[in-house]
């Protein structure tokens, strides 16, 4: 990513999992004098969910225009239920591809909205990882999902509102049939806030299908110290891994952070088929365990950093809808790198060489035959080719 390609005088603040998140977000709603613009891929039905929801009715009950835009699959209990009450209380809710029926099997099901963004008077925009639903829900664990977002002041919150304006308006436009009109629109605020460098980072299937790859090879190729990624479902495509080995080979200490409890288990087994690749490199491997990794991050030479909802798998990078912001500034990037070194060395379990000789051939086994049924599945599906190794 060229210089040109950033956003300069943004204020970015991070945001450790739904902890900070929600609060944060709520805030900024109440605040909210003319519009919201919300997307979420899961929209829940617990306590969190409809503190977010009632922040959401009451401004439309006192005249800010709000947008809420959720996944038919993701949010598809919510979109049945406590959706239509929200949607009454005078929020405007659209469902990205609803689910219509759970029988048709239709590769454009796999296509699906996983963005995580809002953006309240197109002036204060929210981009990461984190769905609506309490941290806190996964198997009561005791703690939060470890998890990510930002919060942006300035000229890139303008950006991030135009993306998702022209988002609902193609979602509108879809499900009316016909060209809708314009919604009422609030001007995105332009005003310098800051001193961040900072981009939106897109992944759809039109023009940007591998912009949030290229944004990671870019700086893979670049970087000369460190990598750190952070990816709740990591099963990158050959010129991913090839990236990655390449980095490490030539001397740049490379840690990725990945789950240590198995949220999803076929992927879980997924990438641990390729552990012996990555160790075999001198890449470190950690494993979080107090509760489910879900962040989607990075920090390369502690000056580029991402943060955003697309994994690096094949549903992130090649089906779904994907959001990331990717940030060029020394402070924020040395504070992920803070928040994910202090996880790596209290909350994880570090995957030597040693222990990953020590792992049985059922295992590994297991592990193969996990990698191979994901295989299998990207060619069913019709996106092999675009994803071998």
């Amino acid at each position: 990513m060229s210089a040109d390609f950033f956003l300069p005088d943004n204020r970015v603040r991070l945001l450790v999992a739904g902890v900070e998140f929600f609060p944060a977000l709520i805030v900024a709603i109440e605040a909210a004098a003319h519009e919201i613009h919300l997307e979420t891929y899961i929209f829940a039905d617990d306590a969190v969910a409809r503190a977010i929801a009632a922040a959401l009715a009451r401004a439309a009950q006192r005249g800010v225009d709000v947008r809420l835009l959720v996944d038919g699959f993701g949010s598809r209990t919510f979109a049945a239920g406590s959706g239509q009450e929200l949607a009454a209380s005078g929020v405007e809710l659209l469902v990205y591809r609803p689910e219509l029926t759970r029988w048709r099997l239709r590769r454009h099901r796999l296509r699906r909205l996983h963005r995580k963004l809002a953006v309240i008077d197109g002036r204060t925009a929210f981009v990461g990882g984190i769905n609506i639903i309490d941290d806190f829900d996964a198997g009561q664990r005791p703690a939060p999902r470890f998890d990510y977002a930002v919060q942006i002041e300035g000229p890139l919150a303008g950006e991030i509102h135009s993306a998702m304006r022209h988002l609902w308006r193609l979602v509108r436009w879809a499900r009316l049939g016909r060209r809708p009109p314009p919604p009422a629109w609030t001007p995105p605020s332009r005003k310098p806030c800051g001193n961040t460098l900072a981009a939106l980072v897109i992944r759809d299937n039109l023009g940007h299908r591998r912009d949030i790859e290229n944004a990671y090879l870019d700086a893979l190729v670049t970087a000369r110290e460190e990598v750190i990624i952070a990816n709740a479902f990591f099963l990158p495509g050959r010129r991913f891994r090839e990236a990655l080995l390449a980095t490490a080979r030539r001397g740049v200490r490379v840690s990725l952070v990945f789950q240590g409890l198995a949220e999803y288990k076929l992927m879980y087994y997924a990438t641990q088929a390729l552990y012996a690749d990555f160790l075999a490199a001198g890449i470190t491997i950690h494993e979080y365990r107090p509760a489910f990794l879900h962040a989607k991050v990075a920090v390369i030479d502690s000056l580029w950093a991402t943060v955003g909802s697309s994994n690096i798998d094949p549903f992130s990078l090649l089906l779904a809808r994907e959001a990331n912001v990717v940030l060029r500034d020394p402070t924020f990037a040395e504070a992920l790198r803070g928040s994910l070194v202090d996880a790596m060395a209290r909350d994880c379990t570090t995957i030597s060489p040693a222990t990953q000789a020590r792992r049985s051939w059922l295992l590994r086994l297991r592990n193969r035959a996990a990698y191979a049924l994901v295989r299998l599945a990207l060619g069913l599906s019709g996106h092999g080719a675009r994803y071998t190794g």
